[in-house]
């Protein structure tokens, strides 16, 4: 059975929460300290209607948070479950914020990481974000990254 994207449901926000702390916790030692997706606010998260989840059998592998922007779609944070990476469900969940900025006519994709998390800038640099810009936020050092779609801008 393949895996399926949903809107997630409040009873989902625990379960969101748990992947993000296994799947962000081998960044600490790195970093120096917890990021912020290990101690977001999910249940406001997927109350604003920000959160998909993507699941197989009715168990919640992953996550995207994400919204449109005016000129971009902008994905805020995405997580797999550490047992389920390497399963192509972050590319599947990547594939639905393609569709989703299309759907709404946004040319492009937007998000960011942390400098230090340089398995993320190696992977979105081969699906063809390009850095924008860097910033220290709240003492994490980010670096913002786009993707124009395919005839997304003349």
């Amino acid at each position: 059975m393949p895996p399926l994207i949903r809107e997630a449901m409040p009873e989902d926000a625990a379960r969101i929460g748990a992947i993000a702390r296994a799947a962000y916790a081998k960044y600490v030692p790195r970093i120096g300290r917890e990021l912020p997706p290990m101690v977001a606010d999910f249940p406001a998260e997927v109350a604003a209607g920000h959160v998909v989840v993507i699941a197989r059998a009715g168990a919640v592998d992953g996550y995207m948070i994400a919204w449109p922007e005016a000129d971009a779609y902008f994905i805020d944070n995405i997580a797999i479950d550490p047992a389920r990476q390497g399963e192509g469900l972050g590319r599947q969940l990547m594939d639905h914020a393609v569709r989703e900025a299309k759907r709404r006519r946004l040319p492009a994709i937007r998000l960011y990481t942390n400098a230090a998390m340089t398995e993320n800038l190696s992977m979105y640099a081969h699906m063809g974000f390009v850095e924008t810009h860097r910033a220290i936020e709240k003492g994490f050092n980010r670096v913002y990254l786009r993707w124009t779609l395919p005839g997304g801008e003349k």
